[in-house]
């Protein structure tokens, strides 16, 4: 019952919601927990009128095993979803989690790199060969548009406008935007291409490894962690830091958050609004530069 019930949300995720492949692989790992646990602990337990029971007990159990908080917050909320879809299919009559206190998500502000530690790493490839014009043009683009390492990868020659300086991108749930890009990210992207073979400059993946295919997640985190490291800047500079800068560098500047918003592909403006924590510094700064009674 348990199993089919996990089976039909699944389904609903990647055709009503149009989750991406790697929402419906967490979902699935997380609520085959659940489902283990529950074989386990309550296996006649009929779930329609004993749910809520089973959630606290579950709760209880995420509460001993989860060594960080990030960790216990992703189950908990791929169970109220779970249950929110079971309850408006009216397969259960209540919803369990009404009166559960739940731990609050932990808020961190976003690891960026400064302006002239971006600078430094942007310009590492170009200094060490022109046989690193894929890496220069990789490491440009992240930084220039702020897209998702996943969404680059994903990325086809035909998807750059070049003259316009925009590219396609293809986000979370396959919602397409259109993010700008910058005038050296774009010089970056013209070499790189211009490099390749006449036959691959046109409707190929716009990164591909050294066999010719495109570009992985993994392979794509280990340029960006190869060029850290030859540019020694602190440890642990993921890929998606490149997105927090970009966020970080344009407030700073004077972008709007809703511009911001949109490039970023966000759905909610409270995710955008994060990066204001991080610019508060700066807006002090200025305040003290600025105001005569500082």
């Amino acid at each position: 019952m348990l199993d089919k019930q996990i089976q039909r949300f699944i389904l609903y995720l990647r055709v009503e919601r149009n989750a991406s492949t790697h929402t419906l692989r967490a979902y699935n790992h997380d609520l085959a927990g659940f489902a283990a646990f529950v074989r386990e602990r309550y296996p006649s337990t009929d779930l329609s009128t004993h749910s809520r029971l089973v959630v606290r007990d579950y709760l209880s159990e995420l509460h001993q095993t989860a060594r960080q908080r990030a960790t216990l917050l992703r189950p908990i909320a791929v169970l109220r979803a779970f249950y929110k879809f079971l309850l408006r299919e009216g397969e259960i009559n209540q919803n369990p989690f009404a009166g559960i206190p739940l731990p609050k998500k932990e808020k961190k502000l976003p690891r960026f790199l400064s302006e002239q530690e971006m600078v430094v790493l942007l310009d590492a490839p170009l200094k060490h060969g022109a046989g690193n014009l894929r890496d220069a043009a990789l490491l440009e683009l992240l930084y220039s548009s702020g897209i998702r390492i996943q969404e680059l990868c994903q990325l086809n020659v035909e998807d750059l406008d070049l003259l316009g300086g925009m590219v396609r991108v293809f986000g979370k749930g396959s919602r397409e935007r259109l993010v700008p890009f910058g005038q050296t990210a774009e010089q970056r992207l013209r070499d790189y291409i211009s490099s390749r073979p006449a036959s691959m400059r046109q409707r190929y993946p716009l990164f591909l490894n050294h066999n010719g295919s495109r570009l992985t997640d993994r392979g794509a985190r280990m340029i960006v962690s190869k060029w850290v490291i030859n540019a020694a800047l602190r440890q642990k500079i993921s890929p998606h830091a490149f997105r927090h800068s970009f966020a970080t560098h344009l407030l700073n500047r004077g972008c709007d958050l809703r511009s911001v918003q949109e490039m970023l592909g966000h759905r909610n403006l409270a995710t955008t609004q994060n990066y204001t924590h991080v610019t508060t510094d700066h807006l002090r700064k200025v305040y003290e530069k600025a105001h005569p009674r500082a």
